[in-house]
């Protein structure tokens, strides 16, 4: 079987062809988000059609899903317009496959559970840390989507009541405020403003100065860890995200958390993501193959 997948994030677009396990043929193509989520979608269709011979299609894509309908309940303005975009009835009328629509750390979830770090464990958590924190609930091999499709928000998790001004910003106080990538940047380039990004800090992990912000900001990731280990008792969490590719954070993580949490609660694993930037492609292509199952 062969099934087009498309990973819509907020820089680039991914695109391949899933066939016999893996994914083929992988494209990238610039976003353009502001342009808005008619261009989006347009941008969309016209890489689909670059592939031939597929089965269904799998979309992973930034904000919130609604599985069933496969349209965009929610979208910040990353990409103006987007929310209500109805991504699957767009795909169909084109291409008249099967197509399946889920959030972007929903699908990497999935991808991992699939056949990534999450393959041989039936509970856990996964959270991406880049611009804000995304999160995935996962149980009994399922992604666990909520009442609302909108599951996991663990950027959400209050961690600094004192910072909270909703009426400005409904996140203010909230975990990604302070343990995204975003916020380490933020954090050391306040200090050190010729550290622009990630790679950039983690090159001069050994000034000291510089290990000092990162330890608070890995103490940030840990503060939001500790409510989610005593909430859902999970087997394992998988981090995700470019900056979690630093086995020093996912180390120093493992070492704080252990510290913070009821010993009864010590057996979960806290592991890196396996799958890298092919993850959500790779539960787009799951997400798809049931959905043209279902439908035979």
């Amino acid at each position: 079987m062969r099934i087009a997948v498309v990973d819509v994030g907020g820089t680039s677009i991914k695109s391949g062809m899933w066939e016999d396990g893996t994914i083929k043929d992988v494209r990238e193509t610039d976003t353009n988000a502001k342009l808005g989520g008619v261009h989006v979608m347009q941008t969309v269709i016209g890489i689909l059609k670059g592939y031939e011979d597929f089965q269904a299609v799998g979309i992973s894509t930034a904000g919130q899903v609604d599985t069933e309908k496969g349209m965009i309940l929610y979208a910040n303005e990353n990409i103006p317009g987007y929310t209500g975009t109805k991504i699957r009835e767009n795909i169909e009328s084109v291409f008249h496959v099967p197509a399946a629509v889920r959030n972007d750390v929903n699908s990497a979830a999935a991808g991992e559970a699939f056949c990534g770090a999450g393959r041989e464990q039936k509970d856990f958590l996964c959270l991406t840390y880049g611009t804000g924190v995304g999160g995935a609930i996962v149980i009994d091999g399922e992604v666990y989507n909520g009442f609302g499709y909108s599951a996991g928000e663990f950027g959400g998790i209050v961690t600094h009541p004192e910072d909270r001004v909703p009426e400005k910003d409904l996140f203010s106080g909230c975990y990604e405020r302070y343990a995204s990538t975003t916020a380490l940047v933020q954090r050391v380039s306040g200090r050190f403003p010729e550290l622009k990004n990630g790679r950039e800090i983690f090159a001069k992990k050994d000034d000291p100065e510089v290990k000092e912000l990162i330890g608070q900001w890995i103490d940030e990731i840990v503060y939001g860890l500790i409510t989610l280990v005593h909430i859902f008792n999970p087997g394992m969490i998988i981090l995700g995200g470019g900056i979690m590719e630093q086995d020093y954070v996912v180390g120093r993580v493992r070492e704080q958390l252990e510290k913070h949490i009821m010993p009864s609660f010590r057996n979960v694993k806290i592991v890196q993501a396996q799958l890298g930037n092919m993850a959500g492609m790779l539960g787009a292509a799951q997400a798809a193959q049931r959905e043209y199952e279902k439908r035979q």
